[in-house]
């Protein structure tokens, strides 16, 4: 029988299907220190982005087969080792690309509207400063006419431009590798209507000068960021950084600066270095908006994340 390990979680619709498809399904926790004696006695392994599947591990199980990332990103993984060993690594770019899209677009009204700043002092002094608060948080902007650039213009890319499109916003994209790309828009229970926009990509130090909201969506895993100091400095002085793609991605240390300065406006960050335990006094920030890496973590993508991962393990194993 086929042994699979579900170290980091899968929706109970999931392993429903495998346990359908007769394999026999593990889900409790294996810490990390203790895979390497645990994992060789398991087919494959199903991780999301706490479980480390980097070369010792994978030298220690003969037996494994697969390795499936729930999710988008497998920099937790060595993937070319293990596919140079004749291991199978899959993941599921499809099932989160809305829920990333919309948390993308939620940290943007959030700065928009200072519902960051209102929801932490609201509590606290709504009751005695209700005047003063609502000066200090009338100065907000809308979406709509906006400039939206985004870096890196996959499937969460295009996923967000549709929504950004739908807002009223001029959506500007860059990505090295794809030079062009169309995009759907159909808007729900309009089934008859449908709008395709084929978008161009632009050249990136355009993006970073026009773009009013600048959103990052690509694979990063380490080295340079991708919006550092240099990037920062192309940008218009009151516009905002969002990052749900890696921490690293964008400069901790120049973002704080040009925070500080006021270059930027603002941030929504959902990715950190050193998650997780991110810095104390990026969090300290009052002009940023956080989520503690939750851009898939929707129901609706769990249930698509499970979904996935089976069918592609069992059209592996047959």
């Amino acid at each position: 029988m086929i042994r699979i390990l579900v170290n980091d979680g899968i929706h109970a619709d999931g392993k429903l299907l495998l346990e359908e498809a007769e394999y026999e399904v593990i889900t409790d926790k294996i810490a990390q220190e203790d895979l390497i004696k645990e994992l060789p006695k398991f087919d494959a392994i199903i991780v999301r982005s706490a479980t480390k599947v980097r070369k010792d591990l994978i030298d220690a199980c003969p037996n494994l087969k697969l390795i499936a990332r729930g999710g988008v990103g497998m920099d937790n993984i060595d993937v070319e080792y293990a596919r140079s060993k004749g291991i199978i690594v899959i993941n599921t770019p499809a099932s989160s690309s809305r829920g990333v899209a919309e948390l993308a677009v939620a940290h943007m009204f959030t700065l928009a509207r200072f519902l960051h700043l209102s929801n932490r002092v609201m509590p606290t002094t709504g009751d005695t400063d209700f005047k003063n608060l609502k000066s200090s948080f009338s100065k907000g902007i809308q979406l709509k006419g906006k400039t939206l650039g985004v870096i890196g213009f996959g499937r969460i890319g295009q996923e967000l431009s549709t929504i950004a499109i739908g807002l009223g916003m001029r959506v500007m994209p860059v990505d090295v590798y794809i030079p062009e790309a169309e995009i759907n828009i159909r808007p729900n229970g309009f089934d008859n209507l449908k709008m395709g926009i084929t978008l161009k990509s632009q050249n990136m130090t355009e993006v970073l000068k026009r773009a009013d909201f600048l959103s990052v969506h690509i694979p990063f895993s380490g080295g340079k960021a991708v919006i550092g100091a240099e990037e920062i400095a192309l940008m218009k002085r009151g516009s905002y950084i969002i990052n749900t793609a890696r921490g690293g991605a964008v400069d901790e240390d120049a973002l704080l600066d040009a925070l500080n300065s006021g270059h930027i406006a603002g941030a929504g960050l959902d990715v950190f270095v050193g998650e997780p335990s991110p810095r104390k006094d990026l969090l300290a920030h009052p002009n940023v908006s956080f989520s503690p890496h939750t851009g898939a973590e929707t129901k609706e993508a769990q249930v698509s994340i499970g979904q996935e991962l089976a069918d592609q393990i069992i059209a592996f194993f047959g």
